[in-house]
């Protein structure tokens, strides 16, 4: 059965770009970086970024095979559910399909496909996630959330 700790990493290559699901290559300075400029993770600590990180499959985006440029991240049971969240290309690469190279990684990859409910929040993106079948909830009645304000950002 899988899980993020024992899965071999899966991993693309595609003009001077890669793609890894290899947790040992991501570069934590990058992405905490990033997503503290997000408008969904600004805030967020670089404690909870590592730990966010740990306990989801994550997919790098690299300039190369080593330069961090990129990230989806995927929370999931593996069987019937998954939630994909904190998806970026670092501004310098953006405009040239590496977003899409980088969700088609994630919709292709093996253990995620045929999951009954693949999910996502997204405020801007919707055309890019919708060329993979993304779709708004159909029924929102029965969906319910927990929003709690993130702790004080230690200074």
């Amino acid at each position: 059965m899988p899980t993020t700790d024992n899965l071999p990493p899966y991993e693309l290559l595609e003009d001077g770009f890669s793609i890894s699901t290899d947790p040992a290559r991501l570069d934590l300075d990058v992405i905490h970086g990033y997503l503290t400029r997000s408008y969904w993770a600004a805030g967020r600590s670089r404690e909870q970024v590592a730990r966010s990180l740990a306990h989801s499959l994550c997919f790098g985006l690299y300039h190369g095979r080593s330069i961090q440029i990129g990230l989806a991240r995927v929370i999931t049971d593996f069987t019937t559910f998954a939630y994909l969240c904190d998806v970026f290309v670092l501004e310098k690469y953006q405009g040239h399909s590496l977003g899409t190279w980088l969700i088609s990684a994630v919709a292709d990859h093996p253990d995620l496909r045929g999951l009954r409910r693949f999910m996502l929040a997204t405020r801007d993106a919707h055309g890019l996630y919708a060329k993979f079948g993304f779709t708004p909830i159909s029924d929102t009645e029965k969906w319910m959330e927990i929003v709690r304000t993130a702790p004080p950002v230690p200074m």
